[in-house]
């Protein structure tokens, strides 16, 4: 899946290298074509879009080594995660329509194998407390404390039907 999104955070710096933040992260999940081919082909229907949105809200922690110009960091904690899925119409369920991992993704429930029949979905939703951890570096720009970071980070939870598992790769401006 493609992503794009925004981290909005603040937190505090117990010395230079020690760090509590605290973040909100919002994406939109583009779903690739192929990905919905197994519903399309089932329902033949080859006019079913859909995306997706993941919204956190995290505690973490930061240990940073930080010289003049250049840095580096590791973050890592937890919180809340929220995803949501929606097709561009309602879609509902037949018989015998053998159970893959993107019908559950999209909210449907299956039993033995297969996807329950006679269910009709438009989106899903699921909560569920997650993980994240990741690194990053940091370049100072004009007078001292702005740095300039770029940061990768990995997001899991485990959410109904599929986990959510997401990689981050972040640009953005520190204080």
């Amino acid at each position: 899946m493609g992503v794009s999104g925004i981290t909005v955070g603040g937190g505090y710096n117990f010395t230079r290298r020690h760090a509590v933040v605290g973040e909100v992260m919002w994406n939109h999940l583009f779903v690739p074509a192929g990905t919905l081919a197994p519903i399309r082909d089932a329902l033949q229907n080859p006019d079913i879009n859909g995306s997706g949105k993941l919204y956190a809200l995290t505690g973490n922690y930061r240990f940073e080594l930080r010289g003049r110009t250049l840095g580096t960091y590791l973050i890592g904690g937890g919180g809340l995660y929220h995803r949501a899925a929606s097709l561009s119409q309602a879609v509902t369920t037949g018989a015998n329509i053998t159970c893959e991992p993107t019908w559950e993704w999209w909210g449907f429930s299956c039993s033995s194998g297969m996807v329950t029949g006679n269910q009709t979905l438009r989106g899903s939703s699921s909560t569920a407390f997650g993980l994240n951890g990741g690194f990053g570096f940091t370049v100072r720009v004009g007078d001292a404390p702005y740095r300039v970071y770029v940061e990768s980070r990995y997001h899991y939870a485990p959410t109904q039907g599929i986990n959510t598992q997401l990689i981050t790769i972040t640009i953005g401006i520190r204080y």
